[in-house]
């Protein structure tokens, strides 16, 4: 699991020296709809066992790490705080949601029993999707629910979904 952690979070770290944090500019709807398109692809490619783009679907389970990672750091920051984070800032904001994440997902795996090794990738996307609806839904709802979680334990259940799936991937690749 550090691999992948480690991997997305590398890359977030290079896409920020890239471009900043530029995605800053975009509310919650839309990072949940970046995420939704990420998803979408992979169970299309699932699917169809097509793929025309060439960009395969371990890259779209980092990028829905890190979407679902901004969207944390999003609905933390107010809109006054400035959109261009410095660096070691958006990096410090990075680690402390995916370390929360983490140990969410340590209660869930004591509770559960690592029941996400014995499932496939394609029904971990499935909960993804579901997710996504639900987060959609409560977005919608301008975030009132009566008995749900919210769109944060949504978000970090995504994290952890994607995180599991990378896993996967690299063992199922590991022992071909």
């Amino acid at each position: 699991m550090e691999r992948e952690v480690a991997a997305c979070r590398s890359l977030f770290e290079k896409k920020t020296r890239d471009y900043g944090t530029s995605w800053r500019i975009l509310r919650l709807p839309s990072l949940t709809d970046q995420i939704y398109i990420k998803a979408n692809r992979i169970r299309s490619l699932q699917e169809s066992g097509e793929n025309r783009v060439g960009d395969g679907i371990r890259g779209e389970f980092v990028a829905m790490v890190n979407y679902a990672v901004m969207a944390l750091v999003q609905q933390e920051l107010s809109a006054t705080e400035p959109l261009e984070l410095p660096l070691s800032q958006a990096l410090e904001l990075y680690d402390r949601h995916i370390n929360r994440i983490l140990d969410l997902m340590m209660d869930k795996n004591h509770d559960y029993g690592e029941a996400w090794r014995q499932m496939r990738i394609e029904s971990m996307v499935d909960l993804i999707l579901m997710k996504l609806l639900r987060i959609k839904q409560i977005e919608d709802h301008q975030g009132r629910t009566l008995v749900s979680e919210g769109v944060e334990g949504g978000y970090m259940d995504i994290v952890n979904y994607s995180l599991f799936c990378l896993v996967r991937l690299r063992e199922e690749s590991d022992e071909s």
